[in-house]
C-alpha cells in the first residue's frame, strides 16, 4: 500500500469515528526542534450527555470551533478567520451545543449567548479539524479541546482515531488523483441505450463516481460532456425544489441527440456538503433563507465541490478535451484547473416551475450561473 492510501485510510477512518459521536485526535506533524500541537474534536452536532461526560474524561478546557460563516449569525465572527473558537460557558449543556451548531434549530432556541470569541487566529490544526467534520457529512462544528502532554499517551491510553492535518486538508485532491476504476457495463438508459456505466472508487472507500458513456465518442476530438453532483431528491425523487432532476435526463438526451458524449455522475450531494445537511438547507429555506445564505448559515462555504475526481476520470477514460454542458462557469474553471481543455461551453438551463423559480434566480444573481 502506498503512503498517500495509507494516509487517505486514516483520514477516512477519523472521519467515520466522528460521525459515530467518538472523539477523534487531530494533529500536526511538528518540526524536529518542536512538539506536535494536537486537538481531540468530536461532532457538536452529536452532542448528548453521555458522550459529552466521555469527552470530559479524556480532555480539559473544552471549547466550541465553528466556521466563521455560522460564527458571524451568532454574532462572534473572526477577524477574517476561517475558524473560530468559542469559549464554553458553565451552562451550556449537550442539547445547547447542538443548538450552536445546528442553525436549523434557532427559531426554537432563539435566547444564545451572548457568545464570547477566544482570539485564536485559525491555523492548519483548526482548519484541518473543521475540514475533517465536513468529509464526515457532519455540520462543521466541534467541541475541542486542546492535548497538553503527549499526544501519542491519549492514542494509546483512550484508543482514539489519529489523523493528521497535512493530509486531512489534501484529502479531497489526494484522492480524486488517486481514484480507481472498479466496473464496467453496458445499462440501456430511458434517454439513451447506447450507454455503458464506468464506475470509480476512492482509495478511502467512500462512495463511487460514475462515468456514463453515451455512444461511442472519439478520443481525438472535444467530447461533449456533462459535469453532474448527484441529487438524491432531484435526481431519483423528481424534487421541483431545483432543477437537477431536468438536467440529468436533459443531458443524457441531448448528449444522445448529438452523437454522444460522456456525462461525469459525481458523489457531492447538495453541492459536497452531504444529503443530511442539504435537507437542513432546505429547511432554513422554508424559513426564508435563500440557497445561498442557507448554506452559509449551517457554516459551510456557498459550493464546497471540487472538480478534480471528473478530471481524473475523464483522463482516465482517454479524454483531453471537452465541449461542457454547464450553466456554471466555475465548472469551466474547475476543469481548466486540472489539465483538461474546455473548447466550448454548451448552454444546458431549463425553464422554471413555481417552487425552483427563486432557486434559479438566486443561482443567476449570487452565484453566477448563466440562465439566460
Amino acid at each position: 500500500m502506498k503512503q498517500t492510501d495509507y494516509d487517505l485510510i486514516t483520514v477516512q477512518r477519523a472521519a467515520d469515528d466522528l460521525r459515530r459521536g467518538l472523539p477523534v485526535l487531530v494533529q500536526t506533524l511538528g518540526a524536529a526542534d518542536e512538539r506536535a500541537k494536537a486537538l481531540i474534536v468530536m461532532a457538536a452536532e452529536l452532542a448528548d450527555s453521555k458522550a459529552l461526560e466521555r469527552f470530559e474524561t479524556i480532555a480539559d478546557d473544552s471549547f466550541l470551533m465553528l466556521t466563521n460563516n455560522r460564527a458571524l449569525s451568532l454574532k462572534v465572527a473572526g477577524e477574517n478567520w476561517p475558524v473560530v473558537r468559542i469559549k464554553r460557558p458553565d451552562w451550556m449543556t449537550a442539547s445547547d451545543i447542538v443548538a450552536l451548531a445546528d442553525p436549523t434549530l434557532d427559531m426554537a432556541t432563539p435566547l444564545k449567548g451572548p457568545f464570547t470569541r477566544i482570539n485564536h487566529a485559525s491555523g492548519a490544526l483548526d482548519q484541518a479539524a473543521i475540514k475533517l467534520a465536513k468529509l464526515a457529512r457532519l455540520l462543521p462544528a466541534l467541541v475541542a479541546a486542546e492535548v497538553r502532554g503527549d499526544p501519542m499517551d491519549l492514542l494509546l491510553e483512550h484508543d482514539l482515531s489519529q489523523a493528521f492535518s497535512a493530509d486531512i486538508l489534501a484529502a479531497d485532491l489526494t484522492e480524486a488523483n488517486a481514484l480507481q476504476q472498479v466496473a464496467s457495463a453496458r445499462v440501456p438508459l430511458a434517454g439513451s441505450q447506447q450507454t455503458r456505466l464506468v464506475s470509480f472508487r476512492p482509495v478511502s472507500g467512500g462512495v463511487e463516481h460514475v462515468a456514463i458513456l453515451i455512444g461511442d465518442p472519439s478520443r481525438h476530438k472535444p467530447v461533449l460532456t456533462r459535469i453532474h453532483s448527484e441529487c438524491f431528491t432531484g435526481d431519483l425523487l423528481g424534487s421541483l425544489k431545483c432543477d437537477c432532476g431536468e438536467q440529468l435526463r436533459g443531458a443524457i438526451k441531448n448528449i444522445e441527440q448529438a452523437g454522444g458524449g460522456i456525462l461525469l455522475y459525481l458523489a457531492q450531494e447538495g453541492r459536497g456538503i452531504g444529503l443530511v445537511s442539504k435537507l437542513k438547507a432546505y429547511a432554513l429555506q422554508d424559513q426564508g433563507f435563500d440557497t445561498v445564505d442557507a448554506n452559509t448559515r449551517l457554516g459551510f462555504d456557498v459550493d464546497e465541490r471540487i472538480f478534480a475526481p471528473a478530471a481524473t476520470m475523464l483522463k482516465a477514460l482517454g479524454f483531453g478535451a471537452v465541449r461542457l454542458m454547464t450553466n456554471n462557469p466555475k465548472k469551466v474553471e474547475g476543469l481548466k484547473d486540472y489539465a483538461i481543455e474546455v473548447t466550448e461551453r454548451v448552454a444546458h438551463a431549463f425553464e422554471a416551475n413555481p417552487h425552483n423559480v427563486d432557486y434559479l434566480a438566486t443561482k443567476k444573481t449570487r452565484t453566477g450561473h448563466i440562465l439566460d
